[in-house]
């Protein structure tokens, strides 16, 4: 550094108002506004000493809405002003004014917090129409997909259009995506073309075609009523499973609409909870959790559930399906 750099950080360090502000913003990152607090000093004086330290670099800017945060930029100079810095700090922290600078500063940051508490307060019954008017009503389901383990494998299972897939795949390192419908795969095919790390193949939920504990966690929404022997579907859901591995199903609840059988070719009016968990136990899961879906406005399907259970461990590592299992995953893809 330069004697005329040197130079010019004393004659910015030797202004006493210049060393309380860099004090106040090495403990906190702070508006004009607050720093007046702090100071308590007015608005233009407060300006004209920032503007020094900002262009000498001991202070940086940063917008937030429509105010502009300031905080120390002393880590980015060279070390003889860092020392310098040092040198300064030692006399103007322990000074009256300064002292009184740190109690006002931390009743500055209490203010913060109350004005986010009143906030929450007087908004506590409107907060979930105005989160939903802010962010929409389901970014915190997009949002919980990041608990997923990002190098999991995980298996859709009677994927349609591949609506979960396209969730799942920004968050896992592979989907692979199975259907016993041409139409659907090729559906699934269009919305997923963005992900490369999902894999579609044809095949029944019966005689999937993946290899034995293949899959770190497997999902299946919307399908098992399709199924004419859903505790098949589910024993081949627990084969493609590693020892310790998830499945999710979500199903409808026991209803009553005849009519369903017709138009979308349910074989299954819903699911009453003893049997698909009794369905889920005898394909080899453990530990099954069921829990209603409250209904989303607005629809008119019949109500919905949500249960998961962990693949038991194997008790000879094997499975009776195995041998011909792995011949399947060899097949066609989609």
């Amino acid at each position: 550094m330069s004697a005329t750099a040197i130079l010019d950080h004393l004659s910015v360090l030797g202004e006493v108002t210049r060393s309380r502000i860099l004090l106040a913003l090495e403990r906190h990152e702070l508006t004009v506004a607050e720093l007046c607090a702090v100071l308590q000093a007015p608005q233009s004086t407060v300006s004209r000493h920032l503007k020094a330290l900002l262009d000498c670099g001991w202070v940086t800017a940063r917008a937030e809405g429509t105010s502009r945060l300031y905080r120390t930029g002393r880590d980015a100079m060279e070390p003889p002003a860092r020392r310098l810095w040092q040198l300064v700090r030692e006399q103007v922290a322990e000074a009256p004014a300064s002292v009184l600078d740190g109690r006002r500063l931390e009743r500055v940051l209490a203010e913060r917090r109350t004005k986010s508490q009143e906030f929450f307060t007087s908004s506590a019954g409107q907060w979930d129409r105005v989160r939903e008017e802010l962010f929409g009503r389901n970014f915190h389901f997009q949002a919980l997909l990041g608990l997923l383990d990002d190098d999991a494998v995980v298996g859709d299972l009677g994927c349609g259009g591949g609506q979960v897939a396209e969730a799942l795949a920004p968050c896992v390192r592979r989907v692979i995506a199975v259907d016993d419908s041409a139409a659907m795969l090729q559906a699934a095919r269009r919305r997923l073309r963005a992900h490369p790390n999902v894999e579609l193949r044809r095949g029944r939920l019966e005689a999937l075609p993946i290899d034995d504990g293949a899959l770190d966690a497997a999902t299946c929404v919307l399908v098992l009523h399709h199924v004419p022997n859903p505790a098949d579907a589910l024993a081949e859901a627990a084969r493609v499973l590693r020892p310790g591995g998830r499945l999710l199903v979500v199903d409808m609840q026991p209803h009553e609409r005849e009519h369903y059988r017709q138009q979308m070719g349910h074989v299954w009016l819903g699911f009453a909870e003893l049997q698909i968990t009794a369905y889920l136990a005898a394909a080899g899961f453990e530990a099954a959790r069921l829990r209603a879906l409250p209904p989303e406005p607005r629809t008119q399907g019949p109500a919905l559930f949500a249960v998961s259970a962990r693949h038991a461990a194997s008790t000879n590592g094997s499975h009776p399906r195995s041998a011909r299992s792995r011949l399947r995953a060899k097949g066609d893809g989609a």
